[in-house]
């Protein structure tokens, strides 16, 4: 095989897969190791992938405008609602639960509305509400702030309210997370908020769908390693989860129904 046709055939599974490894490509192409990391670093200096530990990821635009709530809540339901599933598990009784504003986390507020003794601090209105007149009643605690356009509440007013709170768990939903930028979103201020919900948490859990993986916002959140748990769905990439497990305690991948 020609060199630009493997490398033709490197971009191929890059765009196909998000994300792929040294180690996979060498074995879909019947080359050596060595060869595929010459390929991936000559295709780096060209700009058409990232290259990352073990393998690479698709390249993508930074993104800086903010989808709004009712927009994301369309995208990817069924992988929410697994995911939501998953993340309930990790909830127990009498726990102060933590929950940054967006469409994953509020689906995974709907899943403990039926948790008893539960207090919920959260930046959300949409998530507070969800809580409202439930059969378990918890306790919530609003930030107030700024609101954005992901319906989370934002500013020096929320970050003031969460400096001498402690959750037991966070749950923090992302726009995007990749291997250098970590955890990110496209507004300066709810990665400021979201970073100030990180520091209250004894446990960081983030729940994400599969195509947030290889995505950058404008603004990183916290690095990888800083989540103590990551909640996806089944359909993340063999190589993202490579990345990952270096970086992540404990990874759920909740089935799609």
């Amino acid at each position: 095989m020609l060199v630009t046709d493997r490398r033709r055939r490197v971009l191929d599974e890059v765009r196909r897969y998000g994300s792929v490894s040294v180690r996979n490509l060498a074995d879909r192409l019947a080359v050596s190791e060595m060869t595929i990391r010459r390929d991936l670093e000559q295709l780096a200096a060209e700009g058409r992938l990232h290259r990352v530990r073990g393998g690479a990821v698709a390249p993508r635009a930074q993104d800086t405008e903010e989808p709004v709530f009712a927009e994301t809540t369309r995208r990817h339901t069924a992988e929410k609602e697994a995911i939501g599933r998953a993340a309930a598990h990790l909830v127990q009784p009498g726990m102060c639960i933590g929950l940054s504003g967006g469409s994953t986390t509020w689906t995974l507020a709907r899943e403990l509305r039926r948790v008893p003794d539960l207090t919920i601090v959260t930046n959300s209105l949409r998530i507070g509400d969800e809580f409202a007149g439930g059969e378990a009643k918890p306790t919530v605690i609003l930030t107030g702030g700024i609101r954005t356009p992901s319906d989370a509440l934002v500013g020096p007013v929320a970050v003031q309210a969460l400096q001498h709170l402690h959750c037991d768990l966070l749950f923090m939903g992302v726009f995007g997370m990749a291997p250098r930028a970590g955890f990110t979103t496209p507004n300066l201020m709810e990665a400021e908020t979201n970073r100030a919900l990180v520091q209250t948490a004894r446990r960081v859990a983030v729940v994400a769908d599969h195509s947030k993986w290889g995505r950058i916002g404008l603004s990183t959140i916290a690095e990888l390693a800083a989540a103590d748990v990551l909640v996806c769905d089944d359909q993340l990439p063999a190589e993202a989860r490579e990345e990952l497990d270096t970086q992540i305690e404990q990874i759920v991948l909740a089935a799609v129904e």
